[in-house]
């Protein structure tokens, strides 16, 4: 089955949030955020800009009737600026106009005084000074202190790793309209509706159950509208309940890139010991995580770099710490990976430089150390279906990694000013909310009397072919044409108490919550029939439309034995629930469960570096990626693709960059460059592990959605082995990303 949004987008009639036809007298938000990083309020005076015609009302921290609180994890985050801010682009009011153009002008009327405060935006300074967003953790396995007599090779180092703008092709945004009884209905572009529903009746000061937040699709979301979406929302909904008027909030792209985080950009310190057969003792590392001006998520995504530090290595000794810094930038929040691709590249980053300090490929290092069954994870957590050996031995036969591994050599021999690389990058994520309670969802499924079927889920699609996925599921349960089946807006008035659509977990929970909804209704209609055929329930299914009895073909079609049903009163309606079982994870000790299972995987990078200009173009990415049983293979070959060059960015091109005084410089689309067609591998080859899959993944089919995006790390060490083809003396500085200017200066150092 294809992807059934590919013809809405392609043809321009899918529905985004400033695709809603407007409703007569909506008023349009525009944000005024803070001008600089960190100080005390001294005055504000919008006077002028609510003189302006057109102004309808400007909205501060006084109009707030509730909590002006928007921290998901902890309290520590207000709607609008109160007494101070804390990083430029941080709201402190909501210019309401009867147009965005006049609302600009507004905003630029306003008169704003602040006593400037000290600002830090540098994570290890952050440390020093004691500025923590919560105190630090740590993970542990055996004891790294009396692991360093047992090696012949011990290393330390440092690694840099920035971070990673979202830019998702829709903005942030929302629209807020009125309903009677002082309800109201948010539509946002939001991945967590549940999320939206709950901050907004808290700032409110009213019931959930008075606000209703509907979601048909995000134009991309990448982690970025997991808890971020939530103050624009909230903002509509408050100008809506102030005014009793529709109120549209669309940020501008500039004004996004400002006034949102990113991913969490890092620092670390690692040691690592190796014994004389180049197996992994010890190893120690910190993380000091650059968390913003708030908490966002950064606790969560800060537990995951620890679940993940040791990626697809077993290590007897492990010592992994992190700090979670508070800095005076937007407070950064989830991506696609939150928080394993950080510590991936650590602990990737020492095994590369232990192998460059004993002269041999780190690839020898890689293979002798792969986790394998029964293994345990610092977090204790048993190793289960490891398919890294099988991927390795797959990867090496199916793409001839020994031809890659000549040519390459002979092409450096033969090239003074080119020279090519390669690295391979082996992934292991697990696949779960670290939250165990968020491992939860629903799905409301009706079957109409005209054998129509409409689903509601928990799930958010954005791009990532999630509906497509739960159509099948319901197809293939009644075995009715996918043309039957509506897949309704995510809403939480249909369903409730949703996780936000993230962690690679949304097919999974959403769609084992509509397997349930669907049995139940099918076992329904199976007895109904058994009835009218007076047979055991046991011989009855459906095929095709048709009810089969014993394997034959009835003379009742479906739509038959729907109106059966419905004339006999049957319920025609069914709530699913799912919950993972078997995860657990007890903070306080630091180990546990935490995961259902875990995607394992091994990509080929291939590179070739342009020693005059610092440039390079990735010739090849080969994967071995472990899908499990996939129900859906050309939306899971997509999501490869598109996590793979997202990666590959995150090391490459995409910089991050602000002044010292905590103002964005790479604010625009000038100034901040993601991969085109021109960046991405000229050649993506993509073979499946073979493998039977896992009963805690949906039909068997595993999750797809992060897991790739790690093999993009292998982009920075291939283009490391290049410069070291062309300039021996060349010392890894392990600060991503490898980004042209640094490849030149690499080359020539």
């Amino acid at each position: 089955m294809k992807n059934i949004d590919s013809k809405g987008h392609v043809t321009g009639t899918s529905i985004y949030i400033d695709d809603i036809p407007t409703i007569e007298g909506t008023g349009y938000g525009v944000v005024f955020d803070s001008p600089c990083a960190h100080g005390k309020i001294i005055s504000v005076n919008y006077s002028k800009a609510k003189a302006l015609p057109g102004v309808i009302h400007i909205i501060t921290h006084k109009d707030i009737p509730g909590e002006n609180q928007i921290g998901g994890i902890l309290p520590d985050e207000e709607l609008f600026a109160s007494q101070e801010v804390h990083f430029q682009g941080q709201p402190i009011a909501l210019i309401i106009a009867e147009s965005e153009q006049i609302a600009f002008k507004a905003r630029k009327l306003i008169e704003i005084e602040i006593d400037k405060k000290t600002v830090i935006t540098d994570p290890r300074e952050a440390q020093q000074k004691g500025q923590l967003i919560f105190p630090p953790r740590t993970f542990s396995l055996g004891n790294t202190k009396d692991s360093w007599k047992d090696c012949s090779h011990i290393f330390e180092g440092k690694v840099d790793i920035n971070g990673q703008e979202h830019l998702y092709i829709e903005t942030q945004g929302a629209y807020a309209q009125p309903l009677e009884n002082g309800n109201i209905k948010v539509s946002s572009s939001t991945q967590g509706p549940t999320a939206v529903q709950r901050a907004a009746a808290k700032v409110l000061n009213i019931g959930m159950h008075t606000i209703e937040v509907d979601v048909v699709r995000l134009g991309g979301g990448f982690g970025g509208k997991e808890d971020q979406a939530t103050p624009w929302a909230i903002m509509a909904a408050l100008g809506t309940q102030i005014l009793r008027i529709p109120i549209k909030v669309i940020l501008h792209r500039m004004d996004d890139m400002r006034m949102t985080g990113k991913r969490h950009p890092y620092s670390a310190d690692y040691k690592i010991g190796l014994n004389k057969d180049l197996k992994i003792v010890g190893y120690e590392v910190t993380f000091f995580q650059n968390a913003g001006a708030a908490a966002d998520l950064s606790p969560a995504v800060m537990e995951r770099t620890l679940f993940h530090a040791t990626n697809s290595y077993f290590i007897p000794n492990v010592e992994a710490t992190a700090y979670s810094c508070k800095t005076n930038l937007p407070p950064n929040t989830a991506f696609r990976g939150f928080g394993a691709p950080q510590g991936m590249f650590v602990i990737e980053s020492a095994i590369a430089y232990a192998a460059n300090e004993l002269a041999i490929e780190k690839q020898q290092i890689q293979k002798v150390n792969l986790l394998k069954d029964g293994d345990e994870f610092p977090y204790g957590q048993i190793a289960e279906g490891v398919g890294l050996s099988p991927a390795w031995e797959t990867l090496v036969s199916k793409f001839n990694l020994k031809a890659t591994q000549k040519e390459i050599a002979s092409f450096n021999k033969t090239n003074d000013a080119v020279k090519k690389g390669y690295a391979l990058m082996p992934i292991t994520f697990g696949i779960s909310f670290t939250k165990t309670p968020m491992n939860q969802a629903r799905a409301l499924v009706h079957i109409y009397s005209d054998g129509s079927v409409g689903i509601s889920t928990g799930a958010v699609e954005m791009g990532q072919g999630v509906n497509t996925k739960m159509l099948q599921i319901a197809a293939n349960i009644f075995s009715v044409s996918a043309n039957r089946i509506k897949l309704e807006s995510t809403n939480t008035t249909r369903v409730a108490n949703t996780s936000p659509t993230a962690a690679s977990a949304t097919a999974d929970l959403n769609g084992k919550a509509l397997e349930k909804a669907c049995n139940a209704l099918a076992k329904r209609l199976k007895t109904t029939a058994a009835s009218y055929f007076k047979v055991d329930v046991g011989t009855i299914q459906f095929k095709d439309e048709q009810v089969l009895v014993n394997g034959n073909t009835s003379d009742v079609s479906w739509n038959q034995l729907v109106d059966m049903a419905f004339l006999e009163r049957v319920c025609l309606t069914e709530n699913g629930h799912y919950a993972t079982p078997i995860i657990n994870f007890n903070k306080d000790k630091e180990k546990g469960h935490p995961f259902a299972y875990h995607v394992f995987g091994l990509a080929l990078t291939e590179v070739t570096v342009d020693c005059i200009r610092g440039t390079y173009e990735f010739d090849a990415v080969k994967i071995v990626h472990d899908f499990g049983k996939s129900m859906n293979p050309t939306v899971d070959r997509g999501q490869i693709e598109g996590g793979l060059v997202q990666g590959m960015g995150w090391m490459t091109l995409e910089e991050i960059k602000y002044t010292k005084e905590g103002r964005l410089l790479s604010n625009s689309l000038s100034t901040y460059k993601v991969p085109d067609v021109y960046s991405a591998p000229k050649q993506i080859l993509i073979e499946p592990l073979e493998t039977e899959g896992t009963d805690m993944a949906i039909l068997k089919s595993k999750a797809v959605g992060e897991p790739p995006l790690m093999y993009g790390i292998g982009a920075y060490f291939a283009i490391e082995n290049a410069i070291k083809a062309f300039n021996p003396a060349y010392k890894s500085t392990f600060n991503a990303p490898f980004t042209h200017e640094k490849v030149l200066m690499a080359l020539y150092n």
